[in-house]
C-alpha cells in the first residue's frame, strides 16, 4: 500500500522522502524493521520510541513516523514522517492499512477495575446464544467465533488490534465484545474506533504507578464513554455519576441492586455454585441463574442484562443464555480433584477483588480460608499493604508470597505488605516461594476448608526477574497434592 494512502486521515508533513513509498508493514519494534516497513517511534508507555529509529533505519525500515526530527544517516533510503502524536497517527495509520475493518462490525467495550474479563464473556455467550458471530478480546485471550488466540495485554497495541479486526471482518464477525484498559484509552490504542455501547462496571484502586492519581485513572476510564453511542453504568458504583456525565447526551442504561435503576436485582439468592435473582426492568420482572456465585457475579451478570438489551435483544432470551452461561478460567475457578478440601484459583490482585472473591468464599464456607497471595512487582506499590490488610482480616490463615515479581526482590514486596497485617500477624505466614506456599496450604488444610490462591487467576506463568517461567497452578495444586501422598 502507498504511503499516502495510509496517511489521508491523519496531518503529517513530509520531512523528507516520497509519499510514493510502498508499505507492506506497520511496527513499533525497530528490531523486527526490514525494507518496507513502517516504523512509529512510540510514545507514552516505558522506553521512548524515538531512541530506537536509528535502530529501524539499520534494519531498513523504509518510514519514519515520529513526533520529533532524529538526525539519521543521509544515505539511508527512507522518508520520515512528523505528526503531532505517534500513539494515535498510529491506531488511524493501522486502520487504513488494514482496511478500516471496524466499520464492517459493531462493538462492544467493557471497562472497569473489576468484573471486565467475565462481563465480555458473560456478554459473548448471550450473543452466541442469540445467533450473532462473535469476536472477544481480551486479559484471558482473544476468540474468532470459538477460535482461541493468544493474548499479551488487555488491550492490544493499535496495529495489533487492527490486524485482529481484519481477521474477525475477514470471518464474518457482526460484533466484537471487548475489554477496555485505562492504558490503551491513556495511550490512544482505539483511536478512531466507535463504539456501539460501552460498560463500565466498577472503579478502585489500581494502576497507579502508570496513571499517578485515582483522578488521571477515572479520566482515562471515562474516555471509552466519548467513544460510544450508548452507555451501560454500574450505578451502586460512587464513581458510576461521574462515567454517567461522561457520556453525554448518549442513552445511558442503568443498573444495580442499591438504587432505582433500569435494570435491578432483587430477591438475590446466593449458593456455592451460583446466584439467583429477580431482574427488575420497568415493570417486568423476570428469573435470572447464573451459574456463578458471589454478589460479584450479580453485577457482572446485570452488566451483561444491560449490555445486550442496549442490543436490542429480548430479556427472556439473554435469561435463557445466562441460565447455561460458564464462568471463565482463574476467575472463581475451583481446581477439579479428590481432596477434602476445596481450592480456588481467582485473578484478584487488587484490594477490592481480593474483598469481593474473599466475601463470596466466606459465604460458602463454614470452615476456614486459607490464603495465598502476594503483589506484582514494578506496579502500584500504595496497594500492597492495603492488599494485606484485606487478606489478613477476612482470612483464616494469610499465607503471604510471590506473584509475578518481575525486576522487584520478592523480600522488598512482601515486605510493603506486611504493614497491613500487622493486626493479623498472629495468622500470617511467609512462603516467598510460591510453590512452596501452594505446598504448605495444602499441607495445612483441613477437611472442608478452602484455600484461595489469589492473583495469579488464569496465567500459566510467573515474572521472575524478566523472565517468564512455567506456572500453572492448577497443574501445581495436583503435583504438590500428589507430593503430598493425598492423590
Amino acid at each position: 500500500m502507498k504511503l499516502a494512502q495510509i496517511l489521508e486521515q491523519i496531518p503529517y508533513s513530509i520531512v523528507f522522502g516520497s509519499e510514493d513509498t510502498e508499505v507492506t508493514e506497520i511496527l513499533t519494534d525497530s528490531r523486527k524493521a526490514s525494507a518496507g516497513s513502517m516504523f512509529f517511534a512510540l510514545t507514552g508507555l516505558g522506553a521512548d520510541g524515538h531512541n530506537f529509529i536509528r535502530s529501524a533505519v539499520d534494519q531498513g525500515a523504509s518510514v519514519i513516523v515520529a513526533e520529533r526530527i532524529v538526525p539519521i544517516d543521509d544515505a539511508a533510503n527512507v522518508t520520515y514522517v512528523l505528526v503531532d502524536c505517534t500513539p494515535i497517527a498510529l491506531s488511524m495509520a493501522a486502520q487504513a492499512f488494514y482496511g478500516y475493518p471496524a466499520r464492517k462490525m459493531r462493538f462492544v467495550g467493557v471497562t472497569g477495575t473489576n468484573g471486565k474479563t467475565t462481563v465480555t464473556h458473560l456478554i459473548k455467550q448471550i450473543l452466541d446464544f442469540a445467533g450473532f458471530k462473535t469476536g472477544l478480546i481480551g486479559t484471558n485471550h482473544h476468540l474468532i467465533g470459538e477460535r482461541e488466540l493468544p493474548s499479551t495485554n488487555t488491550t492490544p497495541e493499535a496495529h495489533h488490534l487492527q490486524r485482529l479486526f481484519s481477521q474477525m471482518a475477514e470471518e464474518h464477525v457482526e460484533i466484537v465484545v471487548m475489554e477496555v484498559s485505562s492504558h490503551a484509552l491513556a495511550l490512544s490504542r482505539l483511536a478512531g474506533v466507535e463504539f456501539e455501547t460501552g460498560v463500565f462496571t466498577n472503579l478502585t484502586r489500581d494502576h497507579l504507578d502508570f496513571h499517578e492519581t485515582m483522578e488521571e485513572y477515572r479520566s482515562a476510564k471515562a474516555i471509552l464513554f466519548s467513544m460510544c453511542r450508548k452507555a451501560v453504568i454500574n450505578m451502586d458504583d460512587k464513581e458510576g455519576t461521574f462515567m454517567k456525565k461522561a457520556a453525554g447526551k448518549n442513552k445511558v442504561f442503568t443498573y444495580g441492586m442499591k438504587k432505582e435503576t433500569d435494570f435491578v436485582a432483587e430477591e438475590i439468592v446466593y449458593s456455592s455454585r451460583a446466584v439467583r435473582f429477580k431482574l427488575r426492568e420497568k415493570n417486568e420482572i423476570t428469573d435470572i441463574l447464573l451459574g456463578i456465585p458471589g454478589t460479584f457475579s450479580v453485577y457482572n451478570g446485570l452488566a451483561a442484562i444491560a449490555a445486550c438489551a442496549s442490543l436490542h435483544l429480548p430479556t427472556e432470551k439473554i435469561a435463557k443464555a445466562l441460565a447455561v452461561a460458564k464462568g471463565v478460567t482463574g476467575r472463581a475457578e475451583t481446581v477439579n480433584l479428590p481432596l477434602p478440601y476445596t481450592v480456588i484459583i481467582d485473578y484478584a490482585h487488587t484490594p477490592d477483588g481480593l474483598e469481593n472473591i474473599l466475601n463470596t468464599v466466606r459465604a460458602i464456607s463454614a470452615k476456614r480460608i486459607i490464603t495465598v497471595f502476594g503483589c506484582g512487582g514494578n506496579r502500584d506499590k500504595t496497594k500492597r499493604p492495603i492488599m494485606g490488610e484485606v487478606v489478613g482480616k477476612l482470612s483464616d490463615i494469610a499465607i503471604v508470597t510471590s506473584d509475578n515479581p518481575r525486576l522487584e526482590s520478592p523480600e522488598a514486596i512482601i515486605a510493603d505488605i506486611l504493614p497491613g497485617m500487622e493486626e493479623y500477624k498472629e495468622k500470617t505466614v511467609i512462603v516467598p516461594d510460591r510453590r512452596k506456599a501452594i505446598s504448605y496450604a495444602l499441607s495445612i488444610a483441613q477437611t472442608d476448608d478452602i484455600i484461595l490462591l489469589a492473583g495469579k487467576g488464569h496465567e500459566t506463568y510467573q515474572d521472575i526477574g524478566g523472565t517468564k517461567i512455567d506456572f500453572d497452578e492448577r497443574v501445581i495444586v495436583r503435583e504438590e497434592a500428589a507430593m503430598l501422598g493425598m492423590l
